[in-house]
């Protein structure tokens, strides 16, 4: 046997074995489901962060595919040399092995840039997903107390992360995960002050959270008024979890997410009826129920 082609076994043997492990999941993905179908009879509600959640999933499945491109690409210029050489019966000039070598240290190069982009954004992701959860978390207690919650508003081109409707009104929640300086300077690194205009946090201040709770508590009263067929009261709140808040605004609501209550109790009187929390919580739950149950799903058209 020539050689060459013994050069060229190992990834004949490898692309096999890719094409067997494909094969064998899309033949035991179609087995499970045979002659079975979901119990469930509708959707499921979404839960807190189900966006950040369905970006961090796409954005790890990116993540393989250039981890991979950094593995395979090497081989991929080894064994492309090796065939040339192989069907050319002669020696690869210099010159074209060091072009190959750049191309692929280029293309390295490229992926790895790509990997350290992606992984920094998975992690903004992340936190910003944990800190959904936590806030909902603490949001779902006002359940007890008469409210409707719901997570993940899906609204146009955009998404409420909690809709808080309760005797109290109906809130239209906004969360932010903010990473904490690690300064050792105690209270300081933890206290943001709300001047009704910004948030000055410890080394930095923002203004586009409140702008953007505002607007979507806007965007969410005109949609309740056009479902429900007269106006609701929407509030707007911010929710920084685990910063200690310095409220010196008081023109929208802005906590920490823990002992959320006062969103459900109201100071002058119920703004309400539980006629009217029933009508809005109808509209909001028919647009947060979009979770497909994904066990024995089948094909859109089938």
């Amino acid at each position: 046997m020539p050689k060459q082609l013994v050069l060229l076994i190992p990834g004949m043997i490898s692309l096999c074995f890719i094409v067997f492990v494909v094969n064998l999941f899309v033949f035991t993905k179609k087995r499970l489901k045979r002659g079975r179908r979901t119990p469930l009879t509708r959707d499921l509600l979404r839960n807190p962060g189900e966006s950040l959640r369905q970006q961090a999933a796409d954005l790890n499945l990116d993540l393989v595919g250039d981890f991979l491109g950094v593995i395979l690409l090497p081989l991929f210029f080894y064994f492309s040399l090796i065939s040339q050489g192989y069907a050319q019966q002669k020696e690869l000039s210099r010159s074209l092995i060091i072009m190959a070598s750049v191309s692929c240290v280029v293309l390295i190069i490229f992926y790895s840039l790509r990997i350290v982009s992606r992984m920094r954004k998975r992690n903004n992701l992340r936190l910003g997903l944990e800190c959904e959860l936590a806030v909902g978390e603490e949001l779902n207690q006002l359940m007890l107390l008469g409210c409707r919650v719901f997570h993940d508003f899906p609204a146009e081109n955009f998404n409420i992360d909690h809709v808080v409707i309760g005797p109290n009104g109906v809130f239209a929640v906004e969360t932010k995960g903010r990473a904490k300086p690690d300064k050792g300077r105690g209270a300081e690194d933890v206290r943001v002050v709300y001047d009704g205009i910004s948030l000055q946090f410890p080394g930095w201040t923002e203004t586009k959270p409140i702008i953007q709770a505002k607007r979507q508590a806007k965007w969410l009263a005109n949609w309740l008024k056009d479902a429900v067929g007269q106006a609701v009261p929407v509030k707007p709140a911010l929710a920084l979890p685990g910063w200690f808040i310095d409220r010196q605004g008081r023109d929208m609501v802005v906590f920490n997410s823990k002992n959320p209550e006062f969103l459900a109790t109201p100071r002058g009187g119920r703004i309400l009826s539980n006629e009217m929390i029933q009508r809005a919580a109808h509209q909001v739950e028919q647009r947060c129920r979009t979770v497909e149950p994904l066990s024995y799903c089948k094909e859109k058209g089938k």
